[in-house]
């Protein structure tokens, strides 16, 4: 289980600029890579010992694909910083945070009160994941 630290990241300078997942691999003293929605992020695999800080975008929060790439870093082992950038709203924030997002940077300011809200609004969860820890209700429900 990946231990969650929520940070919100709207003024703090990226030390190491994220390059492209396609840059990345050609780089060999870059530690932070940007992925884009149509990137695959089982490329990174092989060299996520490299890696600092995954930027994954949403170019709107309507694009679901970044959930995806960050439950396949976490699954594979990925410890580092996982950043959602872009489009981002409070109704993602909980559902980002059990794909394996620890830190948010929204393109447009969210009210904290209710960001922090979001990551607890729901007692129970439907779906199993191996990055929260968090048992899925049909599993409380049915238990092995």
């Amino acid at each position: 289980m990946v231990e969650v630290q929520f940070r919100f990241r709207d003024d703090e300078p990226v030390n190491d600029p994220a390059v492209t997942v396609d840059a990345f691999s050609e780089q060999s003293n870059a530690t932070a890579v940007r992925i884009e929605p149509g990137d695959d992020a089982r490329d990174l695999l092989p060299q996520l010992d490299r890696l600092a800080l995954v930027e994954i975008n949403f170019p709107a929060w309507t694009d679901g694909r970044g959930y995806s790439a960050a439950r396949i870093l976490r699954e594979a082992g990925y410890k580092g910083e996982i950043r959602a950038v872009g489009d981002l709203v409070i109704d993602m924030l909980g559902h980002l945070q059990r794909c394996g997002f620890d830190a948010f940077a929204p393109e447009k300011a969210l009210n904290p009160v209710d960001a922090q809200n979001a990551f607890s609004r729901w007692d129970n969860v439907y779906q199993a994941t191996a990055v929260d820890g968090r048992q899925a209700i049909w599993a409380k429900r049915h238990p092995a």
